[in-house]
């Protein structure tokens, strides 16, 4: 059980890394994408950090305020 649990913490944490960078790219702070997607700024640190698992809506909302089709969120995961 212990294995599958550090797989998604790899995954999380990875995603965030990923939502980090595309967010970096455009000169962004955590609060412009939060704002720009409609989340909570807190919520965004969290998705960073690799502690929040964000769902499927979080994740389209996050792409489609990034200018970036959702697939690529997922690219080097």
């Amino acid at each position: 059980m212990r294995r599958v649990t550090r797989k998604t913490d790899l995954v999380a944490k990875s995603l965030g890394k990923r939502v980090r960078a595309l967010r970096t790219a455009r000169g962004w702070s955590q609060e412009r994408l939060a704002e720009e997607a409609g989340m909570h700024r807190t919520y965004m640190w969290g998705i960073e950090q690799g502690t929040r698992n964000p769902s499927l809506r979080h994740l389209a909302r996050l792409s489609d305020a990034l200018g970036v089709p959702l697939h690529s969120i997922f690219e080097e995961l």
